[in-house]
């Protein structure tokens, strides 16, 4: 039998209803004679609860005091399920990040798991029990509690996977899948019963809200075998792994979006390496994540630069680059927040040179004109207007036959 690291977020524990279906499926899946190890989210809405608190108290909260207000969500959520399994007459112990050693650095708010010591969590094993471990936080070396920033229990899940070498790491949420683009967008999307590592990270990083993108990384890193299921309704869901000995039909696997897209045009920046080394730094000194970056067009003296970043910093960027405007010498700066990102996404696309000239084909047979390109060998993205996003991944997602056959 196998040894299972299960995570439930904030829905699938949403309610006492929910949580009593959740320990009913942990429970059966104990009769199968797996050993488990559950990592649970705080409850539907309370993390936000307890920030709305916070921020009444304070709009600039310490960080650090923050951590520890916010931590105490999976307190409640872990003892609660963990009162559910018992109950049925299974033994069942919860755990706090503290009482199961998880050690992170000191980022409060978005810190990192640093190293797992797997003892407590094997001693309760060994004695029968179900674990029910508090995920999204940790402590750091000086016993301060932190927690790990949005979508942090599916890291913790992960890291713990992979301290107690599981079989599997089972993420159980409110969707039954990874599906080749999102179903709202596009109803003919189907779920895939596998995806590699390398398309869920460009697929995550790219606008897929299925997973968060660190929990792939770590997953990927330590070779743990990833699931995705449905809380719900769940069945086999939807296995994320190394590539497995068979051939992939599809060269393509998924479509992912995102529509947090802004574009920046800096024209007529002078042509010389140290001037665009110093416009970036505009950028990293103020924390500001560039996206796609290209050039529009280029001069002997001076090439123009178009750069995306993310929606809430649009008006920063364009403010600091007034500001910088005569120190690095370009002549004007302007841009565009009605934009969005559409992405294709396989790794059959490593050794088919045919995906752009069918990718730009569906789009130019709808009139959707294309800003920006960028590349990747297993992703292509391209930039355009946002009223054209979902008519772009209908028309692509039909285009490369994604809606021909389940995966």
């Amino acid at each position: 039998m196998a040894l299972l690291v299960q995570k439930y977020g904030g829905t699938s524990v949403g309610s006492i209803e929910r949580i009593e279906a959740v320990a009913d499926h942990i429970v059966k899946t104990k009769q199968q004679g797996h050993s488990i190890v559950v990592v649970v989210s705080a409850m539907s809405g309370e993390t936000n609860r307890l920030l709305d608190l916070a921020m009444q108290v304070d709009s600039r909260a310490n960080s650090r005091e923050l951590d520890v207000l916010l931590s105490t969500g999976e307190q409640v959520s872990i003892s609660l399920l963990a009162m559910a399994i018992i109950k049925r007459g299974h033994s069942a112990i919860s755990l706090l990040a503290d009482q199961a050693e998880i050690l992170t650095d000191n980022l409060f708010g978005k810190a990192r798991i640093q190293h797992i010591h797997g003892n407590r969590l094997s001693l309760e094993l060994e004695q029968g029990r179900i674990v029910i471990l508090a995920g999204f936080q940790g402590r750091d070396i000086e016993g301060n509690i932190t927690t790990l920033g949005r979508g942090g229990t599916d890291t913790s899940a992960v890291e713990v996977a992979a301290a107690l070498n599981a079989d599997e790491c089972q993420i159980y949420t409110d969707v039954d899948g990874v599906y080749t683009t999102d179903p709202r967008i596009e109803p003919n999307a189907r779920r895939m019963d596998f995806v590699t590592f390398e398309e869920m990270l460009e697929l995550a990083s790219l606008g897929a809200k299925v997973l968060q993108i660190r929990s792939v990384e770590a997953a990927g890193r330590h070779n743990i075998p990833l699931r995705v299921l449905s809380s719900f309704k769940p069945d086999h869901g939807t296995l994320i792994s190394y590539e497995q000995n068979t051939m992939r039909e599809k060269i393509v696997s998924g479509i992912a979006f995102n529509r947090d897209e802004a574009l920046i045009e800096v024209i007529g920046l002078p042509n010389s390496p140290q001037k665009l080394a110093d416009l970036l730094a505009v950028f990293a000194k103020n924390h500001i994540e560039i996206d796609m970056i290209t050039t529009k067009s280029q001069k002997s003296e001076n090439i123009d630069y178009a750069i995306t970043v993310h929606q809430n910093d649009f008006t920063q960027v364009l403010e600091l680059l007034e500001s910088e405007k005569a120190t690095l010498g370009f002549c004007s700066v302007c841009g565009n927040e009605q934009v969005a990102k559409i992405s294709v996404v396989g790794v059959g696309m490593k050794s088919n040179a045919g995906v752009a000239s069918q990718l730009f084909t569906a789009l130019a047979n709808e009139n959707i004109a294309v800003e920006l390109i960028t590349t990747s060998e297993i992703k292509i993205s391209v930039l355009v207007e946002e009223k054209y996003l979902e008519l772009g991944v209908r028309t692509l997602h039909s285009a490369f036959a994604l809606d021909s056959e389940e995966f």
